[in-house]
């Protein structure tokens, strides 16, 4: 297999002398190094279940474990560790968070949860100061900071109210026995830092680390890992500088920098050959991120040959930008033969889909949509994952209130009141609290008995859901609480039809799962709330792939679209939200400016043949219409901001095309 790399990938596949970074250029073959260092280190005698590959998401990671499965025959038990951040994180807390006074049962709390609990301890109904405060929390634990310390740090009001929010946040979480996903980095490194002899067990435990993406790392997910290395420090990072675009969410370079720092025998080995892209779409990679200031100075190279000159496309409008996208994308279709889903379009924020979706729709041109709303955000399957939560943890408070009151059991807030008073009184959980004795004395009897009622409804499923199969308890127990009547009683026909369908997709996507990893409804329930979606769902469609660019990262296709590269959007102008992120930050203009030309560098290095660039000279916001310019990063490509006679693409032209191709087609 190492006889398949090119030279610097054989070099970084046998270094094992010591701690090495790997710089790899987007399309560099980064996964095929880490998958076949795995199976060299195999080879060299480390035994597979002490090496441990991380990365960033379920899909990476998931991918990477199934490569593996390929090139080494291993019974499960003795497999490398392939996991996220925070599934290792997860593991950690369920064997030795004990040691730090968590329960193994504990429940892991999604944003949306989180954000309500925030929102009450702010004592605000405004989603939007919610948000913020949440954001700054989020912020300040991926710096590795306590309450008292973001107390510390606080320079205005704002902030100080922040962070008494913190504090009570933190203090509530501790109480719930539950965790955020911040806390699944933060509390496994405040366990490290202070049992010694959790530290030595894991040390031994993971011999040998590799860690994907290595760019995208924050301050307390660096120091995690420097924590599991030790003094032995048997470890590969693999990142690239050129495409770290996270720093909005606490991701940081100056961890790149740290390594050299704090292992001065770090090794470092360059992956510049390119094995997706064209060699004209490689050059206006280049000349883009050549602006950027460099930790290590790279330039990707091709043997792809020169492909199709990159187009820039200047457009009136976003109506027409769209039109001409929808256009030129069924004309190339027809060219080249190919499927729908060799195409994607990428833009800077979702606000730009709605449109597009608009055009694409109209030609009758499948589209997936991606980076929007998570399968598990809908409303209906967090109602079903809160009763998962309970199951896995009755001391989990916001689970236990949305199963009680969802569907209604005559059970109302006065009477949930009442209960949390005097839970916080016994300083027990709401779950734990009803079944106390001295409850009756603050609970009139009419409200204990449809408390009590319910709470051995619980356990009675709670017992069976240890040992029977998830997907058919789960679907009685949606039949026990009435859960379909529910949907009949609170949205119309078709919304209820929707919802139950979207309901009975996930039974069977639990049902699935369980089989396949021959875990209980406990155990799934225990990590569901790491899920970002349903394995596979969408994947496979021959569909137009509608994407931010955020969101393209790590994914590749032979035809790309950039819609709205405009001045004040790509790069946008940091004075609105966009794709997630908070305004700019007024002190570090030019480091804003960096990631966002990172940020095209990533959305230019998605392509693999062909490459469009539109931009508008008006595009509508709310009810204005505003001038827009060019670019100036279609500028530093060397690319001609106006297209060129020959580029400019009307929409008549394109339709006049495509009926000619049609055409042409026909016997």
């Amino acid at each position: 297999m190492i006889d398949t790399l090119n030279d610097a990938q054989r070099e970084a596949v046998r270094y094992l002398d010591g701690p090495c970074l790997v710089i790899a250029g987007a399309g560099s073959g980064k996964t095929r190094v880490i998958t076949r260092k795995i199976v060299h280190l195999i080879d060299s005698g480390v035994t597979p279940r002490a090496i441990a590959a991380i990365t960033f998401t379920n899909k990476a990671a998931q991918e990477m474990a199934e490569r593996l499965k390929e090139m080494v025959s291993l019974r499960e038990s003795d497999r490398p560790l392939v996991s996220t951040f925070h599934s290792l994180g997860v593991q950690m807390l369920r064997e030795d968070g004990a040691s730090i006074g968590l329960k193994k049962a504990f429940s892991i709390l999604d944003a949306d949860d989180a954000g309500s609990i925030i929102a009450q301890l702010v004592g605000t109904t405004d989603r939007k100061v919610a948000r913020a405060v949440q954001s700054q929390i989020s912020l300040w634990k991926n710096a590795g900071l306590d309450p008292e310390e973001a107390s510390a740090s606080a320079r205005d009001n704002q902030a100080h109210a922040a962070a008494h929010a913190f504090r009570d946040y933190a203090a509530t979480l501790k109480g719930y026995q539950a965790v955020d996903f911040d806390d699944l980095i933060g509390l496994p490194l405040h366990m490290l830092r202070t049992q010694p002899e959790v530290t030595e067990r894991w040390q031994n435990r993971l011999r040998y680390l590799l860690v994907d993406e290595y760019q995208d790392t924050n301050a307390t997910q660096y120091e995690l890992l420097r924590r599991l290395v030790g003094p032995r420090a048997a470890f590969t990072a693999v990142g690239d500088d050129d495409q770290s675009i996270y720093g909005w969410r606490g991701a940081t370079l100056e961890n790149l920098r740290r390594l050299s720092v704090d292992f001065p025998k770090l090794k470092v080995i360059k992956l510049e050959q390119n094995y997706r892209s064209s060699r004209n779409i490689l050059t206006a990679a280049n000349q883009l991120i050549a602006n950027n200031p460099k930790l290590h100075e790279k330039r990707l190279w091709s043997e792809l040959g020169v492909g199709d000159p990159v187009r820039v496309v200047p457009m009136d409008d976003d109506e027409t930008e769209a039109e001409s996208i929808a256009m030129r994308l069924q004309s190339l279709r027809f060219e080249r033969r190919g499927k729908f889903s060799d195409y994607a379009v990428l833009y800077r924020g979702n606000h730009q889909a709605r449109i597009i979706e608009q055009a694409l729709r109209k030609e009758k041109i499948p589209y997936v949509l991606s980076g929007g709303q998570s399968w598990f955000e809908r409303a209906e399957i967090r109602d079903v994952i809160a009763w998962l939560r309970l199951l896995a943890n009755d001391d989990d408070d916001p689970a236990f209130i949305r199963s009680i009151t969802t569907p209604k059991r005559g059970i109302g807030a006065q009477t949930l009141q009442a209960l949390g008073n005097y839970a916080a009184q016994r300083q027990r959980s709401m779950f734990a609290a009803l079944f106390e004795s001295g409850a009756e004395s603050h609970l009139p009897a009419r409200q204990i008995g449809p408390l009590r009622e319910f709470g051995e409804f619980v356990n009675r499923i709670g017992w069976r859901a240890k040992k029977e199969p998830p997907g058919e308890l789960l679907e009685e127990l949606l039949k026990a609480i009435d859960y379909h009547e529910h949907l009949l009683a609170t949205c119309d026909e078709r919304q209820a039809s929707q919802r139950w369908q979207s309901v009975t997709d996930f039974v069977a996507w639990i049902a699935k799962r369980g089989e396949e990893d021959g875990k209980s409804l406990i155990e799934l329930a225990q990590t569901i709330a790491l899920l970002s979606r349903l394995d596979g769902k969408d994947a496979d469609a021959d569909a137009v792939r509608l994407t931010t660019v955020h969101a393209s990262k790590g994914l590749e296709f032979p035809h790309v679209f950039i819609a709205g590269c405009e001045e004040g959007l790509m790069p946008h102008s940091g004075d609105a939200r966009v794709d997630g992120e908070e305004g700019e930050d007024a002190d570090a203009p030019q480091q804003r400016i960096e990631e966002e030309r990172r940020l095209m560098y990533v959305a230019v290095t998605r392509a693999q043949r062909t490459l469009t660039i539109s931009w508008c000279r008006s595009r509508k916001r709310a009810k204005s219409t505003l001038a827009r310019l060019p670019s100036r990063f279609i500028e530093e490509m060397k690319l001609d901001a106006q297209g060129g006679a020959s580029a400019v693409v009307s929409t008549e032209s394109a339709k006049q095309r495509l009926a000619a191709l049609k055409g042409l087609l026909k016997p």
